[in-house]
């Protein structure tokens, strides 16, 4: 009876002990899940998407909902709220609350404002005649042609612009084509961990290419490059452009 009663209350501490080493690796994942988001429990949260057409009524695309459903676990799983804008109808700074911005700044007036003011070295190439810089993505001196179905490309960036560290980060997936930021959402679902281990809580921008999406839609992707620096430095005038300036 003694050695079934010892048997006994070594099995139950060999299962509290589990149970609380389980729980305390859980709560651990969850806070640094929380930091890399900036959703604390019952924080509230951003979701900026485009208008379908010019209905005056909130109308989502499919895709972006597809983007937004990718989004939406991990907002519920931080213990957070989220709140879905239209790109139009945000009147507000960034730092206060965490933002996932979603969609392309030709027609996205938000995402536009963002890279401005977050991303100079990044320009979309918004010419809405055919030729083969359409669409294109030009990063510090390098330059990203779309080529519809084959290749295209996606950025996706949390940016904090050197804020004050309890200050709410801004997410980005801004692609040449809607079915990129769906890939580029779902990057960012299955390697926050992975970034959140190499980046901190600070400043990335990733460049993604999305490889033949009319044929496997959003799940083939590649990490292209880190494009941090090139993406947050300005891109030098032409020397043409350089000279004029100096004459004036």
């Amino acid at each position: 009876m003694r050695l079934l009663a010892l048997g006994l209350l070594a099995a139950a501490l060999g299962v509290g002990l589990g149970w609380y080493f389980r729980t305390f690796l859980w709560k651990r994942r969850l806070r640094r899940k929380q930091a890399f988001f900036g959703l604390p429990a019952n924080a509230e949260s951003l979701l900026v998407v485009n208008r379908e057409g010019s209905n005056p009524e909130l109308m989502v695309t499919r895709h972006d909902v597809f983007s937004l459903l990718e989004l939406a676990p991990l907002i519920k799983e931080c213990g957070a709220h989220s709140h879905l804008v239209a790109h139009d109808a945000v009147q507000q700074g960034f730092g206060e609350r965490t933002e996932f911005c979603v969609g392309n700044p030709a027609i996205n007036r938000r995402m536009a404002a963002h890279m401005h003011s977050l991303l100079p070295g990044v320009r979309v190439n918004a010419d809405p005649e055919p030729g083969p810089d359409r669409g294109a993505f030009q990063i510090g001196s390098e330059r990203y042609r779309l080529e519809g179905g084959r290749t295209e490309y996606v950025i996706v960036a949390r940016l904090t612009a050197g804020q004050a560290p309890e200050a709410r980060p801004v997410f980005l997936f801004c692609g040449q084509r809607a079915i990129t930021n769906q890939a580029a959402t779902r990057y960012l679902a299955r390697h926050h961990d992975r970034l959140a281990r190499k980046h901190g809580n600070g400043s990335f921008v990733l460049l993604l290419k999305v490889v033949n999406s009319q044929a496997y839609g959003p799940d083939v992707v590649e990490l292209v490059d880190d494009v941090t620096r090139a993406a947050q430095e300005p891109i030098p005038a032409p020397p043409q452009q350089r000279n004029s300036h100096r004459a004036k």
